[in-house]
């Protein structure tokens, strides 16, 4: 399916974005106002784009949620805000509950006092713990193993009770690792490894390294997105990868191979909690008309090419090229 019929629906509809000035939502929220769409974000940080209705909080705070529903009405939401750290949310296992649970459920009433008609959650392969299949599928149990993955799975539950008793289509994301441009204030892998070439330090790998994950361009999250608001076959639990796992070992040489620069490593102790192998099979998504349109190698190009040009202390501060992206966000 084309991005333009995947998008040409949202024209004039009215979405609310949590989370949205984060690093995959500046990328969603560019790409709702390319389509046409009228976009409220609701986030503890400004949005950088002012064309972006914009509520300045938590959205564990009663107060910020109802301003985040206040007339015109909402007819959809994006719900990104969350405690993202696993290893966060084993130092803060209550706040990342308050957060991922708590304030899930206080969303999905204003959504069903607005009137909304679909959500669209950033959820996990985490929610499924160790692997026991092959491949993760949407089919896998709930056993997470950490504070993070079963606060993800516990809003699942919940968008699973509001779709069928309110009628709010819900569709959880499943994300793997998200990667992409604008992503200097993160800390996962990819970053962390464009950080330490620019900062000339050693990168540490976690454990012996083979480790496996699935890697998703966040232009693709974007699509799925689309497609999850105004697909009314997308309903409940959707894996998104690229169906194509690599070690952290294979990470590094391919940011190697795609830089040109040198790399120096050490390995430390494992994590806690650290799911020695992801794989996905994203079919799911894939007969629904979604499917991944960048390739691993490819995109760590073009990651590179904008690290390479932000200034070294924009890198320290870990702040870097924040801006919103223009237009689509391929």
């Amino acid at each position: 399916m084309s991005t333009y019929l995947q998008k040409e629906p949202l024209r004039n509809t009215r979405i609310l974005v949590t989370g949205g000035s984060g690093f995959i939502g500046r990328h969603v929220v560019a790409d709702l106002i390319a389509a046409g769409a009228e976009v409220r974000v609701v986030d503890l940080k400004p949005h950088p784009d002012p064309t972006a209705d914009a509520v300045l909080g938590d959205i564990a705070d009663p107060a910020v949620l109802e301003a985040a529903f206040e007339p015109p009405a909402i007819d959809a939401v994006v719900h990104l805000a969350a405690i993202t750290s696993v290893l966060r949310s084993v130092d803060h296992p209550d706040l990342t509950f308050r957060t991922n649970v708590a304030a899930t459920h206080a969303l999905l009433e204003g959504a069903r006092a607005a009137g909304a008609t679909s959500l669209v959650f950033a959820s996990t392969n985490a929610v499924t713990g160790p692997m026991i299949a092959p491949a993760i599928t949407e089919d896998a149990a709930l056993q997470p193993l950490t504070p993070y993955g079963s606060t993800k799975a516990a809003a699942e539950m919940l968008m699973s009770a509001y779709s069928a008793s309110y009628g709010i289509r819900c569709v959880a994301l499943r994300l793997t690792n998200v990667y992409g441009p604008g992503m200097q204030a993160k800390d996962s892998i990819v970053a962390r490894l464009m950080r330490a070439i620019r900062l000339g330090t050693t990168f540490e790998i976690y454990g012996d390294g083979r480790q496996v994950r699935d890697y998703v361009h966040v232009s693709d999250v974007t699509d799925a997105v689309a497609l999850g608001l105004v697909s009314e076959d997308w309903v409940g639990p959707t894996v998104i990868g690229a169906g194509r796992s690599l070690s952290v070992l294979e990470v590094v040489d391919a940011v190697r191979e795609a830089t040109g620069q040198p790399l120096s490593v050490r390995h430390g102790p494992p994590k806690p909690g650290e799911m020695p192998a992801v794989i996905v099979d994203p079919s799911r998504a894939r007969a629904r008309g979604w499917s991944p349109r960048i390739g691993f190698e490819e995109g760590l190009a073009a990651v590179w090419e904008e690290w390479s040009r932000i200034d070294l202390d924009a890198v320290r501060s870990g702040l870097g090229v924040l801006a919103a992206p223009t237009g689509a966000s391929r």
